[in-house]
């Protein structure tokens, strides 16, 4: 599937094709503070297949409990967390800021025991509006 996506500033956009069935949610606490939320959703992109399309990230290099760098790139202008690349070259788009998120369900989760409680009871969307 092809995909393009942005920060919330639009000062950097990409493009890349994913396999929609690549996409996992992550409950780990690295991900909880990268995010600054509950848990962090990813889509794979194909190898060889993400294109910075304008702008320049701005990159932190997190070493994994594994000794393996995990490099995280944001917006530098508004913050916005864009993707990850692994020390393999792998990329993982996050799924906030991929244009066409609603096109892309989950498929697996990982790290469940560091998950917040509350995630697993929340099953209705609230009623207030969408932006």
């Amino acid at each position: 599937m092809r995909v393009t996506g942005a920060c919330q500033c639009g000062e950097v956009r990409y493009k890349a094709e994913v396999d929609p069935q690549a996409v996992g949610i992550c409950h780990c606490t690295d991900c909880q503070r990268l995010t600054g939320s509950a848990y962090r959703v990813t889509v794979a992109s194909l190898p060889g297949r993400f294109q910075l399309l304008t702008g320049e990230a701005k990159r932190y290099r997190k070493m994994g409990d594994s000794g393996r760098p995990s490099d995280q790139f944001f917006c530098g202008n508004c913050g916005s967390p864009l993707w990850r690349e692994s020390a393999d070259g792998e990329i993982g788009l996050r799924l906030g800021c991929v244009d066409q998120r609603r096109a892309l369900a989950p498929t697996h989760q990982s790290f469940g025991k560091s998950a917040l409680p509350f995630v697993f009871v929340l099953q209705e969307p609230p009623e207030d509006g969408d932006d």
